[in-house]
């Protein structure tokens, strides 16, 4: 009993994403936030608010956020070629990466400006600054809500809504800076607002980095436990051990995994087919859709042996 097994698991479970309501959640952010980032430049231009300019220019990495996770779920749909046998699935992985890229240029960017407002402070208009971080709440709000009930299916959504969650705690903060310019005039106000905005992208974006680069190395991913499958295995009765367990990811939402199955001498050529598909249905629910299993027998060493000893 030696031989492969690596098809697509037919079963369709309920964490799966809905590649349509994805895409319509998508454009809907893109154009509520563009709309917005041209609006908050405006405001930020007319008010001198270094604040505003440096959140629309966050908001403005949110579209672009948002555009390359669109442009990484129309790739999810290109079907594989010989040439590229998973099809263009890795590229959603790589533009999550792309993304934590830019919010850290922006990053930089805020920084700087804000370092040269504290040396040289600007008056700002504080009244638009306060008005204008309202309207952000809203519309980072309601974006936000767009990803909330897929952001734990994958990593381009899950970036996208912290991100806009961020955006509107972010727009908080600026009417709540904004209020107290109005009452106390001091003008360090807005550069601070910078910084702090500077801090929270920069903390949310650390954890985006760090899970696209490690997918990008072929990490296990995070919402995988290598024991969990282990234990799934063994209790299935007539499967005496698994190993060579490997785990990765084919794109932001799916992962794919090749293992070895030892099953007792007594399992016949039937039974071992049931048990593979019994083992991979349970590895849809654990978060892997694809799974290749090679099985041996009891006794059968794969560095002493060759496929012809272990033929059932």
């Amino acid at each position: 009993m030696h031989n492969h097994s690596h098809d697509y698991h037919p079963h369709h479970h309920t964490h799966a994403l809905d590649l349509s309501q994805v895409n319509r959640s998508l454009i809907v952010g893109i154009i509520l936030n563009i709309l917005f980032v041209v609006a908050e430049f405006a405001a930020g231009f007319f008010s001198n608010s270094l604040a505003l300019i440096s959140d629309a220019g966050h908001n403005l990495s949110d579209v672009a956020s948002l555009a390359l996770a669109l442009l990484a779920f129309k790739l999810l749909k290109i079907k594989p070629t010989e040439k590229f046998t998973y099809g263009y699935r890795k590229a959603s992985i790589l533009i999550s990466l792309l993304n934590a890229v830019i919010l850290l240029i922006a990053i930089g960017s805020i920084g700087f400006e804000s370092l040269q407002r504290f040396f040289n402070p600007q008056p700002v208009v504080a009244n638009i600054v306060i008005y204008v971080a309202a309207i952000g709440i809203v519309i980072n709000g309601i974006s936000a809500l767009l990803f909330f009930r897929d952001r734990k299916k994958d990593l381009n959504l899950k970036g996208a809504y912290l991100h806009l969650l961020v955006d509107a705690l972010v727009s908080i903060g600026v009417v709540a800076g904004g209020i107290l310019m109005n009452v106390t005039q001091w003008l360090w106000l807005d550069p601070l607002i910078s910084v702090i905005i500077m801090v929270v992208i920069l903390t949310s974006t650390w954890n985006l980095l760090r899970d696209s680069l490690s997918l990008s190395l072929d990490a296990v991913p995070a919402n995988i436990k290598i024991e969990r499958i282990r234990e799934a295995a063994m209790k299935l009765s007539g499967i005496n051990d698994i190993h060579h367990i490997h785990v990765w990811a084919m794109s932001t939402a799916e992962n794919a995994m090749t293992a070895h199955l030892v099953f007792s001498d007594s399992v016949t050529h039937e039974e071992a087919l049931a048990l593979k598909n019994k083992f991979k249905h349970t590895l849809a629910h654990l978060g892997i859709q694809h799974a290749t299993l090679e099985t041996e027998v009891v006794g059968y060493d794969d560095e002493k042996h060759d496929d012809k000893n272990c033929k059932r």
